[in-house]
């Protein structure tokens, strides 16, 4: 069963969200959130991206830049730039991208959940962005961005938010910069919120779409916050952290691809002849080639793309690892042909995201900086959840989902 719990949000006035609300934290650097925010003393950056407030090159680690995020957190409060609700409710978070709008439910999840690994997880995380997080989480004693989780759909928890979204929206805007649309409704009703809390507690399991480090983070700190209150019940609203739970059936996994920067001295008449051991290798020629189907996959070098498919017997279908397309090209094309053992640490390889479209893989070989590019089809929904609930990790850079939340529609106060 899934624990959840409704809370008192801390967010902007109607009036004011576009100027507060901002990109993740961790989809941009500290130079671009300078440009960003430029002008606008309202944006969340100043409390997600303090470095900003400092000059130029400025360690976003350093402890007065986290001293910063709360001063700035405490001056949004007391402008009224961040108003709390008197009551614990649920909120309803929708985006538009491309004509297609998913509804998440924002709400509290469980720190013991995420213990006892009812929370699932399918990537590894870092103890450097763990402390990262955590120490942000600290300083400011809330979680200020949400995390992205998912779970299995449920009719009446459809039902309640196809209600819930009769009603006009509090928020409703699009973006300025991703041009995608961002709706936001209050759940005022309490027997409403009963019920969600109640319809949760019959899913099974909830599964960490994005945001890992910031979960690992707010658990952690739920931990400490236990560990140095002697009077602990185990009702502190330190006992949960922020989350979007969309049903899994609305969610859209797009594909994560890959960049290297030579061919480990390999011709490339030598380079496909070696691909050609395991995949059926096709000259597709100039145009972009985009993979149509698991164990399909394409390559651009030298002003060609080919199309790449496995050859039976290089994959194990039955396997929820060996499935994975970022499996049988990181053993059979990064790792055997171009001598890339880790890909979290090998500086010959960088990873692109697929909102950025195969061009972005083009024109970055075409204008010298890599010899070639890898597209992949992208993870199924389905494939996540069998890899988180077989107790399995995905292999690093494997996922990529958009929309990104946008941070500062809602805060959690861990008080």
């Amino acid at each position: 069963m899934a624990i959840i719990k409704p809370f008192k949000g801390i967010r902007p006035p109607q009036n004011l969200v576009e100027k507060v609300a901002s990109r993740p934290y961790d989809v941009l650097n500290s130079d671009e959130a300078r440009i960003e925010a430029d002008g606008n003393p309202l944006s969340l950056y100043h409390i997600i991206k303090p470095e900003i407030d400092f000059e130029q090159g400025t360690d976003e680690h350093e402890e007065k830049v986290y001293n910063k995020a709360a001063e700035n957190f405490a001056k949004f409060r007391a402008e009224g730039w961040l108003v709390q609700d008197d009551v614990e409710k649920y909120y309803v978070y929708a985006q538009t991208m491309n004509g297609k709008t998913q509804y998440g439910l924002v709400v509290c999840a469980s720190v013991d959940d995420y213990l006892n690994e009812n929370i699932k997880k399918h990537e590894l995380t870092r103890r450097d962005k763990e402390e990262d997080r955590m120490k942000h989480v600290r300083v400011n004693n809330a979680n200020i961005e949400p995390v992205f989780f998912a779970y299995p759909h449920n009719n009446e928890l459809d039902a309640i938010v196809a209600e819930t979204i009769k009603a006009t929206p509090v928020y409703n805007f699009v973006a300025e910069g991703d041009g995608f649309g961002h709706h936001f409704w209050v759940i005022d009703d309490n027997k409403t919120n009963m019920r969600i809390t109640e319809l949760f507690a019959s899913i099974p399991s909830l599964y960490i779409a994005d945001g890992h480090h910031r979960s690992a983070a707010a658990a952690l700190v739920g931990v400490e916050k236990r560990n140095q209150n002697p009077n602990h019940r185990g009702d502190e609203e330190y006992n949960y952290f922020m989350a979007v739970c969309f049903p899994d059936n609305q969610l859209n996994i797009i594909d994560y691809n890959r960049v290297v920067k030579d061919l480990n001295n390999l011709s490339v008449d030598e380079f496909l002849a070696k691909l050609s051991v395991n995949f059926e290798v096709e000259l597709k020629g100039s145009e972009i080639y985009k993979p149509n189907k698991l164990h399909n996959f394409a390559v651009y070098l030298s002003g060609n793309w080919y199309s790449l498919t496995a050859k039976v017997g290089t994959y194990n279908d039955n396997d929820p690892i060996g499935v994975l397309d970022v499996t049988i090209s990181s053993n059979l094309i990064l790792d055997d042909v171009l001598g890339i053992k880790d890909l979290r640490s090998d500086k010959r390889i960088d990873f692109v995201g697929g909102i950025r479209g195969l061009a972005e893989l083009q024109k970055r070989v075409d204008s010298g900086e890599m010899r070639v590019a890898l597209a992949l089809y992208a993870v199924s929904m389905q494939q996540l959840i069998d890899i988180a609930d077989s107790g399995n990790i995905m292999p690093p850079k494997t996922t990529w989902f958009e929309p990104k939340l946008r941070s500062g529609l809602v805060i959690h106060e861990l008080v």
